[in-house]
């Protein structure tokens, strides 16, 4: 009889200690965000971040920090699977082409990306803005980091991305 109750007050002690160490554990991730033009590959200071997760249509530029370099961080929950980010520019009033290579279903939809494959190893979007003669030098992400590149908007382009 006695062994069975320090069993039990050993599992509610180990209980207990496995819920204290998760409620510290931070519910969230920090990826960094560079925007690049896609016809120079220099970096773009762009307005704005323009961040959405897991297909839903709510923007939160409140989860972004941008540093004077042009590198944003954004902090996004840790249950968010995918995250789509937009760049904004003459003061948040336009809003970049995003340069995914990947042509769309359809003009104005977003293109998401995994987090857990930014977080582990980085993501480099394929430039598709422009057709050059002379490639500009690729970019390299580091584990954390989510590079894209933009164009500015040009009449006759769909709305949104």
């Amino acid at each position: 009889m006695r062994s069975w109750r320090v069993a039990l007050w050993m599992g509610v002690w180990l209980g207990a200690a496995c819920a204290m160490a998760q409620a510290g554990a931070p519910a969230t991730h920090t990826i960094t965000v560079r925007v690049l033009d896609g016809r120079t590959g220099k970096p773009v200071s762009p307005s704005n971040l323009l961040v959405r997760i897991d297909k839903l249509k709510q923007v939160h530029s409140d989860w972004v920090r941008q540093d004077d370099d042009a590198t944003g961080f954004v902090t996004l929950p840790k249950t968010a699977m995918l995250v789509s980010v937009e760049a904004s520019y003459d003061q948040s009033m336009e809003v970049y082409v995003n340069c995914d290579s990947a042509p769309v279903a359809y003009p104005g939809e977003r293109h998401w990306y995994a987090i857990q494959t930014i977080l582990r190893a980085g993501l480099v979007v394929p430039d598709g803005c422009e057709k050059k003669k002379h490639p500009i030098a690729t970019a390299t992400a580091k584990p954390g980091e989510l590079i894209f590149y933009v164009r500015e908007r040009r009449h006759g382009d769909p709305e949104g991305n």
